[in-house]
């Protein structure tokens, strides 16, 4: 599958092995895997802030053994916020070889065409060039978040919604449905108020287990899929999708 195996410093045209879209659970799991399997990769998320967000105010596991974010939880104390476990996270991907962390906004996926690479364009300008593409964008393709009378486009709460990569998806014909998320809060200290996020997940008619039908080494991963998705099984299935790409 990948034209590009020796691993290099980007620079502008770098060709990656995989890129991966969405540094949540799912997506830092499969970025960190493909790289200890020696893969070049891309992951990038609209806010270095929001790697392995979580909006529990304290951090739950334990998560699949073995796994970056189990490594990680033990590394940080019982006590602790999820702020961090991000930070650990975040550094562990930093300074692992072959990852690289960057801080941008897709906007649109142009597939592959022939041995051309997949092209990934953003909306700071730079396009972004992969073999394979993973999109793990969690609620956040076209989110809406709801808490008492007010809404903002949004995954969860400050974090802005993917609305350009959803509607460029759409325009090349993926279809989607329709969810919603319902988180009740949680009290005391760094407790989030109670919201809603209704958000478009990939139709089922679209996926062949990670794989999307329509384009050749295009996946998807996480809660941007059909069905249920906790945090140990967003994980699990990250774990999954890098044994294949690998």
């Amino acid at each position: 599958m990948f034209a590009h195996v020796p691993r290099s410093f980007p620079q502008p045209g770098h060709r990656y092995d995989v890129a991966v879209v969405g540094a949540g659970l799912a997506g830092c799991e499969v970025a960190s895997r493909l790289a200890r399997a020696g893969r070049d990769v891309l992951l990038v998320t609209q806010s270095l802030d929001s790697v392995a967000n979580l909006f529990h105010a304290r951090v739950p596991g334990p998560f699949p053994p073995s796994s970056l974010m189990e490594e990680a939880r033990r590394a940080v104390s019982p006590d602790e916020t999820p702020w961090a476990l991000h930070r650990e996270v975040k550094g562990r991907l930093e300074a692992q070889s072959g990852v690289h962390l960057l801080q941008s906004c897709v906007s649109s996926l142009e597939p592959a065409v022939g041995d051309a690479p997949h092209r990934l364009l953003t909306w700071e300008g730079p396009s972004l060039s992969a073999d394979a593409v993973v999109l793990a964008v969690g609620s956040f393709l076209r989110g809406r978040l709801r808490a008492g009378t007010v809404e903002e486009e949004a995954g969860r709460l400050t974090e802005v919604a993917y609305d350009f990569l959803a509607d460029d998806l759409a325009a090349r014909g993926v279809t989607f449905e329709e969810r919603e998320d319902v988180w009740a809060g949680e009290s005391g200290a760094g407790g989030a108020l109670p919201y809603a996020v209704r958000y478009l997940t990939l139709a089922p008619s679209e996926l062949d287990g990670f794989a999307l039908r329509r384009w050749p080494h295009v996946f998807a991963v996480g809660r941007c899929t059909p069905g249920d998705v906790t945090y140990a099984s967003a994980v699990e299935a990250g774990s999954r999708l890098a044994g294949v790409l690998a």
